[in-house]
C-alpha cells in the first residue's frame, strides 16, 4: 500500500498583488488641480502566480526588477495583504500572521536591516530570544553552531554599524535562524557583497539548508548565487512565472544559440567565418562564434572543410547572458505595450 504524498510546503494559488499609484501632473496649475481631481493607474506586482514548494527543497526566485519577486515574498510572509487569490505556507495563511506562523518562518532582506546599528549583534539576538521564546539552552546551543558556521564569534560583542557590509549580512542570517524556522526567504541576501563574502554566504546557506532540510526560497541577480544553490529555478516576469524548471533547462528552453570554439592554425582573417553566426572573439589562431543551434552541425562541416582544426569546443551560452537576454525580451515589449496604451 502506497503513502499519501506529503503536502507541499508552500502552496499559491492564482495569488495577485495590485497597487494604486497617483499620477503627480507636471507644471503648478497641473499640480493644483490634482488636489482636486486626482488621476491613479493600477499596478499589478503579481498577477495570478501559481506556485508549490516541496518540504526541503531550495528554489531560486528570479526576474527582472519590478517583475514581482520581492512582493511575492512579502506576501508570503504575511507583510501585505493580496488582491486575490490564496496562498499557505506550511498550512498558515500568512496575513493572516498567526503567531505560531510567525515562529516558523525567517525572512532575510538584503537591503533591509533589523539589528540595533549601535548595539553587539548579541544585544539583538538576545532581543529575538524573548521575542521568539527561546529556550536558554536552545539558544545557546543553535547561536554557538551559527556562530561556529560563519566564524562570527569574535564579532558579537561588536558594534554593528563597525561591521563590514560581508560581516552585517552574517549577523542578519543568524538572527533570522536563532528560532530555527522550517521555511526561509531571503530577499538578494548577497546584493553589494564582494565575491570573497558572497562565496562564504553560499557555503554557509548550502550547509546550513543540507543539515537542517528547511525550505528556501531565495531571489537573487547573482547567478552564481543560483548556480551554487538551487537545482529548481522559478522565473516571474511582469507578475507572472514565466518558467519553472531545472536550472539547465532554462538554456534548452531561452537559448536557441551554441557558443562554437575553434583553434584554426593556418587562419590569418577570421572576417569570412561572419557568415556562419556572429563572431564573438578573435585571437588567432582562436575563434569563438555564436551559431544557431540547429545549424551547428552544418557550420561546423562547413567550416572545416576550409581550416584545418587543432581543437574544436561547442558550449552553451553562460546562464547570465541567457537571463540577461530574457529579461530584456520581456522589458521591451512590456515598454511598447505601455507606449502603446499611452498613444490611445
Amino acid at each position: 500500500m502506497s503513502s499519501r504524498a506529503e503536502t507541499p510546503v508552500i502552496q499559491i494559488q492564482g495569488l495577485s498583488k495590485s497597487y494604486r499609484v497617483y499620477q503627480k501632473p507636471e507644471g503648478l496649475w497641473a499640480s493644483i488641480r490634482g488636489l482636486v481631481s486626482r488621476k491613479y493607474r493600477e499596478v499589478n506586482a503579481v498577477r495570478g502566480v501559481n506556485l508549490e514548494v516541496e518540504r526541503g527543497e531550495f528554489v531560486a526566485f528570479l526576474g527582472p526588477n519590478g517583475a514581482g519577486k520581492t512582493t511575492t515574498l512579502k506576501l508570503l510572509s504575511g507583510v501585505v495583504y493580496p488582491t486575490s487569490g490564496s496562498a499557505t505556507v506550511m498550512g498558515y495563511v500568512p496575513w493572516q500572521r498567526h503567531m505560531a506562523y510567525r515562529r516558523k518562518f525567517a525572512l532575510v532582506m538584503g537591503q533591509k536591516n533589523q539589528l540595533w546599528w549601535d548595539l553587539p549583534a548579541q544585544e539583538s539576538f538576545r532581543l529575538h530570544q524573548q521575542i521568539y521564546r527561546i529556550e536558554k539552552r536552545d539558544y545557546d546551543q543553535t547561536l554557538g553552531e551559527l556562530s561556529e558556521l560563519l566564524e562570527i564569534g569574535r564579532l558579537l560583542s561588536q558594534p554593528v554599524r563597525e561591521l563590514s557590509l560581508g560581516e552585517r549580512m552574517k549577523m542578519e542570517l543568524t538572527a533570522a535562524l536563532l528560532h530555527s524556522p522550517e521555511v526561509l526567504f531571503l530577499d538578494e541576501p548577497t546584493i553589494g557583497l564582494d565575491v570573497v563574502a558572497q562565496h562564504r554566504i553560499q557555503q554557509f546557506l548550502r550547509e546550513y539548508q543540507a543539515k537542517r532540510k528547511i525550505t528556501v526560497l531565495l531571489t537573487s541577480h547573482y547567478m552564481k548565487d543560483v548556480a551554487a544553490l538551487c537545482k529548481r529555478v522559478v522565473i516571474i516576469a511582469r507578475g507572472e512565472i514565466r518558467y519553472d524548471g531545472s536550472l539547465s533547462g532554462i538554456i534548452d528552453r531561452f537559448s536557441g544559440q551554441k557558443l562554437v570554439t575553434l583553434l584554426l592554425p593556418t587562419i590569418t582573417d577570421a572576417a569570412p567565418l561572419a557568415r556562419f553566426g556572429e563572431i564573438v572573439s578573435v585571437e588567432l589562431p582562436k575563434v569563438k562564434i555564436r551559431i544557431e543551434r540547429s545549424q551547428v552541425a552544418k557550420c561546423l562541416a562547413e567550416i572545416l572543410a576550409q581550416y584545418p582544426a587543432d581543437d574544436v569546443a561547442v558550449e552553451d551560452p553562460p546562464l547570465e547572458e541567457v537571463i540577461a537576454e530574457l529579461f530584456t525580451e520581456v522589458a521591451d515589449k512590456q515598454n511598447a505595450e505601455e507606449v502603446a496604451a499611452a498613444a490611445k
